[in-house]
């Protein structure tokens, strides 16, 4: 029996709160942990990164079996989860640290991180240029537990930040298909 192979991608895409749901559940998958990447201080705390003064971007991990879950389908789902137009956060979360970013493991990934957005501007799907930076790994440092599995924790709080933040129309709007 062949062991498992598992594999680490980290993204940034504005609020964590929001970006784990979407791949937590699904095959392949083994964790999503929210936390803090691209900075200069060593294991922030949340209130030192929403300041914006640590240089992080809020980030989720995900631990991940790629003979289940290629990474090429990690970055179409997070694509999808994220406005790549916007370099000033995301949707009602403004600053440095809810910008967007793909953080690549190794040069496999960096390479179908770049295909994936040069694939994405030439789609035409937005007007204004895709902004979302393809950077080489930097340290990665898990949130406060608080923040973890927050959808699951506060379903109620997690349902008005997707909602109330833009997101959920966002999303509705560019990213689902739409009949023709």
């Amino acid at each position: 029996m062949t062991e498992r192979r598992l594999e680490t991608a980290t993204f940034a895409g504005g609020c964590f709160w929001c970006m784990v749901k979407p791949f937590d559940t699904l095959p392949g998958i083994e964790k999503v942990v929210s936390g803090y990447s691209g900075g200069h201080v060593e294991n922030p705390t949340y209130e030192q990164v929403k300041s914006g003064a640590t240089g992080h971007m809020e980030s989720i991990q995900i631990t991940y079996d790629p003979a289940l879950f290629p990474y090429a389908k990690l970055l179409e789902l997070y694509w999808a989860q994220i406005d790549p137009t916007d370099d000033g956060g995301q949707f009602i979360d403004r600053g440095s640290n809810y910008r967007t970013a793909v953080f690549y493991q190794n040069d496999e990934q960096r390479k179908l991180a770049e295909q994936s957005k040069e694939e994405l501007a030439a789609s035409n799907r937005f007007r204004k240029p895709i902004v979302t930076q393809i950077l080489p790994t930097a340290p990665f440092y898990p949130a406060e537990e608080e923040h973890q599995k927050f959808y699951k924790k506060n379903p109620h709080r997690y349902a008005e930040e997707i909602s109330e933040s833009g997101r959920a129309v966002f999303i509705k709007e560019h990213w689902q298909k739409r009949e023709r």
